[in-house]
């Protein structure tokens, strides 16, 4: 398989192009591959599909948003937590009146799958859902199950997602003769093309309900707050995104349900810094621990362990705790943890304090201080 060309090189525009830059390159290259025009090209009909892909993409902010964080794996149905996929097939969430919106219905529908084909009236899936959530530092290191409230449409349970009341039905739309379109013809500077309007009475699904049901109004859904339960693996950071499919809002005409993005914020943690699986640690430490060595005690996010320090650590020494990091996302690998060391000064000293450093200080000579004495030679050098 071919891999996919980058969604912004298929439109030819860079990735800063506004909304607007977006639809005028799509109309341009919908028109040029459109299959009314390119009849039998296969070729064509490859390029019209995917343009479509990358203006279904594109054009909608939030799929736009994944798309430029995570690449192709953030609209992938395949891509699991790297970044929410879900975002392939037919075009989800309304895509399929995009024709209808930028050109009037021209090309004689106005709605197209990634074939091509006319689709007015076939499945259409629900739309998308997002919801952003903030969790501990070690609820993302160990991972948690946390229940989640979105207000959203979901299926009428009086009518089961029909819209018509118990009893009634739907029937064929008079006024379209079920086709979900009005057609007329109309000549344009490219020839004489079928252009289609959405029918006003059915909305483009070619049926209307007999008696609409008496708590949706025959639209088939209702809104109201759901509780749904989600698993958050061990290892999410910033702006993982878990995809759980089929719980945004219900599809159109047998279509399948959208999908629901959780976006994961996590909050710092009091001691340790994260940089992706490994962790971080600032521990102070004195002069006697210092010249002298000492065993430390270094916090982990699991438990405290000890670490000894040799005689003459320097300030801003780091020491690495093989394993004692946080759990990758897509592996068994875990990081590690590194523990830098900083020299404390003290301060308020007494008299008889400071009587004893001076002594100290006084005994010591060069050669305790080899960095000192180096720095001496070298000024020694440059101003001879």
């Amino acid at each position: 398989m071919a891999e996919k060309r980058d969604f912004y090189e298929v439109l030819g525009i860079s990735k800063g192009a506004s909304d607007d830059e977006i639809k005028k390159a799509y109309r341009k290259k919908a028109m040029e591959f459109h299959p009314d025009r390119n009849t039998g090209d296969k070729a064509a009909e490859e390029k019209f599909k995917e343009v479509n892909e990358a203006y279904s993409v594109l054009s909608d902010p939030q799929k736009k948003d994944k798309y430029d964080r995570f690449g192709h794996a953030g609209v992938d149905p395949n891509a699991g937590f790297g970044g929410g996929g879900g975002f392939g097939g037919g075009f989800g969430g309304g895509f399929e009146d995009i024709f209808g919106d930028l050109f009037g219905g021209m090309f004689g529908g106005g709605s197209y799958n990634q074939a091509g084909s006319r689709r007015r009236n076939g499945p259409r899936k629900g739309q998308d859902l997002q919801k952003n959530i903030t969790i501990s530092f070690d609820e993302a290191a160990f991972g948690v199950k946390k229940k989640i409230e979105i207000y959203k449409y979901v299926a009428c349970e009086s009518c089961n997602g029909s819209g018509a009341e118990s009893g009634s039905s739907k029937i064929t739309c008079p006024k379209c003769n079920g086709l979900g379109e009005v057609r007329a013809t109309q000549k344009t500077p490219f020839g004489q093309f079928t252009t289609a309007q959405t029918c006003d009475k059915c909305g483009g699904t070619g049926q209307v309900v007999e008696k609409p049901c008496h708590n949706c109004n025959g639209t088939g859904k209702v809104r109201k707050n759901v509780t749904i339960s989600v698993d958050i693996p061990a290892g999410v950071d910033n702006d993982s995104v878990i995809s759980i499919k089929g719980q945004g809002e219900p599809g159109s005409n047998g279509g399948l349900n959208g999908d629901l993005y959780v976006v994961i914020s996590v909050l710092p943690h009091k001691l340790f810094k994260r940089k992706d699986t490994d962790l971080w640690i600032e521990i102070p430490i004195t002069f006697n621990q210092a010249a002298l060595g000492d065993e430390l005690i270094v916090p982990t996010l699991k438990e405290k362990v000890s670490y000894k320090i040799p005689p003459g650590t320097q300030p801003e020494t780091v020491f690495r705790l093989k394993g004692k990091g946080i759990k990758s996302l897509r592996s068994s690998k875990v990081g590690d943890l590194y523990v830098k060391v900083n020299l404390e000064v003290p301060t308020k000293l007494n008299s008889e304090q400071k009587k004893l450093i001076k002594k100290l200080g006084n005994s010591l000579n060069q050669e305790s201080y080899v960095k000192k004495k180096g720095f001496t030679e070298t000024m020694k050098e440059l101003f001879k």
